[in-house]
């Protein structure tokens, strides 16, 4: 999937690592090293895609993410802040993903695609969600493993279609816990992790090959067939 990418980067060394591998995916990439630069480009070329450093000389980059959003772009956070409180923040502002420098080339790109088709699948909500061996029925509120109905609690079934209808992005304990057990639960994190305990046990996985992915501290992301 071809796509306009902005870089919006102050280090020169790590703009040019970041555009060379989005061009080896043939992508069009447009670099700024400011906030005030990445504003003009989001304005005068509408692009598909962000990656946003948030450590710019001008402005906080958390201060761009409504901006970016709303211009219908998928956003996808690259940045040295490794604490919690940082990577929540983004991604309950509406960031699409958050990787941690330094990183993997791989491993962007793969986000990278991931983010683009979230972003052009997400008008239409689909109505079944297939995983490898998994497939949810949203409708029917039915889910089979390798053909098998498998038999989820209310709360079991919320959370992982939630996680279905936003495969690949990752979504935090907040916005979980608020969508599947309401506002008043907000810091019941205790209650998700039994859940995706649950889930896991009754499709027959473990943590560490499940769907279901860990973001530690983070959340949780439901990782969509390659």
């Amino acid at each position: 999937m071809m796509a306009r990418v902005l870089i919006v980067e102050d280090d020169p060394a790590i703009r040019l690592l970041l555009r060379r591998s989005l061009e080896r995916s043939e992508h069009s990439v447009t670099e700024a090293a400011d906030a005030r630069a990445a504003l003009a480009v989001l304005v005068r070329e509408c692009p598909d895609l962000v990656l946003l450093d948030l450590g710019l000389p001008d402005r906080d980059g958390l201060e761009l993410i409504p901006a970016i959003k709303a211009s219908g772009a998928a956003l996808l956070v690259v940045s040295a802040r490794e604490a919690t409180a940082e990577k929540v923040a983004a991604l309950d502002l509406g960031a699409d993903d958050y990787i941690t420098k330094p990183f993997d080339a791989e491993e962007l790109r793969a986000r990278v695609r991931t983010a683009l088709r979230h972003r052009a699948g997400s008008q239409p909500p689909p109505s079944q969600i297939k995983c490898g061996d998994m497939l949810v029925d949203l409708d029917a509120r039915r889910v089979t493993m390798k053909g098998q109905d498998v038999h989820l609690a209310p709360k079991e079934f919320g959370v992982l279609a939630e996680l279905g209808r936003n495969a690949g992005k990752v979504l935090t304990h907040s916005h979980l816990l608020r969508t599947v057990w309401g506002p008043a639960h907000l810091d019941d994190i205790e209650y998700l992790r039994v859940t995706i305990r649950a889930i896991r046990r009754k499709l027959g996985e473990e943590p560490q090959t499940s769907v279901i992915r860990n973001e530690p501290a983070v959340g949780y992301r439901l990782v969509p067939p390659s």
